[in-house]
């Protein structure tokens, strides 16, 4: 091929080996201050080990460490039908479609145009000299071939590509850490609902003591061993242990209530039967693992990340628009006044070359938002390094709230012991004629206090083992940022989970599509 016969070929040439620079600050992660070890790992106290983070909690399912089979039900149908979920997977997909959109810039935008122009020439126009004017009207057949290419010389196609991709992974961030909370929510809700279960049970229990205390109280009364004062105190302690026991129901119907809108489920759809925790029972130990690691393992830190990655490329577009734009425009096609011989060889026509716009006056609107591009990064830096920052709060928090309330959930259990002696001993004194029946009535008020903030706390335990997992990413890794496959959440109406656990009841009704 002799370029001189194509003079198209030189000028391509000529403009890609001018393309290949980009202007603007390359990316670099910035530093942030991130600790050699937990706080919590130099008290002697704690109730936790240091270890990797896959010793313990698997990776995405981590709520099967509590092997708790309608906590696995629920994670299951919020997976696959919660809303907000939904929401997040399009937003992915808006945001991949948008990288692939500025994706498209590489190449050459090529359109085909076919016309057909019925045009009238009048006399008055301008003709070669020699020629005598005259009107006419002639017919004119077009199939053209248009092409327009951007030679990226500066970099700014590559700089919003960056900024589009780093944008959609962002979105991919965003989806897990939206994924993340709301497994945790569901875990805590549903702790918290076990934790109203057993305090239910132990109001449930005490009605029954009381029960058996009131009928005592009147049979002495009726046997003038007791006065009608105590049978009066008895009876107003059992109906307000009675009114306790309604207004946890109220506290465990909201919370079923919740539980029914993160797995995408009407109330009315969704009934938890109790299940009360056993006396010993206890959340696992979750290892928190090296702080380093905490920044691979949060979605919110790698979203801000992402989100700093993408204001740094728009520094580089901004920074383009003080440099001339060039651009490669040509046609091809067939051009004839005659249908007949409008696809001949002879009908063909062509025409290649570059245009340069050159940026002169712009009333500094380039400089303006070149500024706005630095200061929205500069922006981003701050928000990325204050996520961090919470993040390794966030972890103390656990670990330190976990120590504590297992000390006090040891305090509380020989507070109770004592408690129980104390309303032992106070009962017996009674039935003997020592001390009046307000001394019951205080020794047994104790009691309860006691026993329901111990099974409070106990719950407390298993909400914070959650929340530390929470702080902890969940098993996540950054690595998922990387894959372009969809998240996959169900979209069919009817199509239903089946619970593996009797306990937990879904009705036939439809989730919300």
């Amino acid at each position: 091929m002799r370029s001189g016969r194509y003079p198209f070929f030189r000028t391509g040439v000529l403009l890609l080996l001018l393309s290949g620079c980009s202007v603007g600050p390359d990316y670099h992660r910035p530093p942030a201050e991130t600790p050699t070890q937990w706080k919590e790992a130099g008290n002697p106290s704690g109730a936790w080990k240091q270890g990797a983070p896959q010793d313990a909690i698997a990776k995405g399912a981590w709520w099967e460490i509590f092997h708790d089979s309608v906590l696995n039900d629920l994670e299951a149908q919020a997976t696959a039908y919660n809303q907000n979920l939904r929401a997040a997977v399009a937003r992915v997909a808006q945001a991949r479609a948008e990288a692939r959109v500025s994706a498209a810039q590489f190449y050459p935008n090529i359109t085909l145009d076919p016309t057909v122009q019925e045009l009238h020439y009048n006399a008055n126009q301008l003709y070669a000299p020699a020629v005598a004017p005259r009107a006419y009207t002639g017919t004119t057949y077009q199939v053209p071939l248009d092409l327009s290419y951007e030679i990226d010389i500066w970099g700014r196609v590559r700089r919003g590509f960056e900024s589009a991709n780093a944008q959609a992974q962002s979105s991919v961030a965003d989806y897990e850490n939206i994924l993340l909370t709301l497994k945790a929510d569901v875990a805590q809700n549903y702790f918290s609902l076990r934790s109203l279960d057993t305090e239910a049970d132990l109001l449930q229990r005490t009605v029954e003591l009381r029960e058996k205390a009131y009928n005592l109280t009147k049979a002495r009364f009726e046997g003038g061993a007791s006065s009608q004062l105590d049978v009066a105190q008895a009876l107003t302690e059992l109906e307000s242990v009675r009114a306790q026991t309604l207004d946890i129901g109220v506290q465990r119907a909201k919370l079923e209530h919740a539980l029914a809108i993160l797995i995408g489920k009407p109330p009315s759809a969704v009934k938890i039967l109790p299940l009360p925790f056993s006396p010993d029972a206890a959340p696992p130990v979750i290892p928190a693992g090296l702080p380093s690691d905490l920044l691979e393992r949060r979605p919110d830190v790698a979203q801000a990340e992402r989100a700093m990655a993408a204001r740094n490329a728009e520094i580089g577009v901004a920074t383009a628009a003080f440099f001339p734009v060039l651009s490669l425009n040509g046609n091809f096609g067939l051009q004839s006044k005659d249908i007949s011989n409008l696809f001949t060889w002879g009908s063909r026509s062509w025409g290649v070359g570059p245009t340069i716009s050159v940026p002169l006056l712009d009333g500094g609107v380039n400089s303006a938002r070149l500024k706005e591009a630095r200061a929205r990064y500069q922006e981003s830096v701050s928000l990325y390094r204050q996520q961090v920052l919470q993040a390794f709060v966030d972890v103390e928090d656990g670990l330190s709230s976990l120590r504590i309330l297992s000390q006090e959930a040891d305090v509380r259990k020989r507070t109770v012991d004592a408690a129980q002696q104390a309303a032992t001993i106070s009962e017996d004194r009674y039935t003997q004629g020592l001390v009046n029946y307000l001394q019951i009535v205080d020794s047994e008020r104790t009691l309860l206090d006691n026993q329901r903030q111990s099974t409070q706390i106990q719950g407390q335990r298993f909400v914070t083992a959650v929340m530390l997992i929470k702080a902890l990413g969940g098993g996540w890794q950054d690595n998922t940022l990387i894959p372009n496959k969809l998240p996959k959440v169900s979209t069919s109406p009817i199509a239903l989970l089946a619970p593996s656990s009797p306990r937990l009841q879904i009705s036939d009704a439809p989730a919300p599509n």
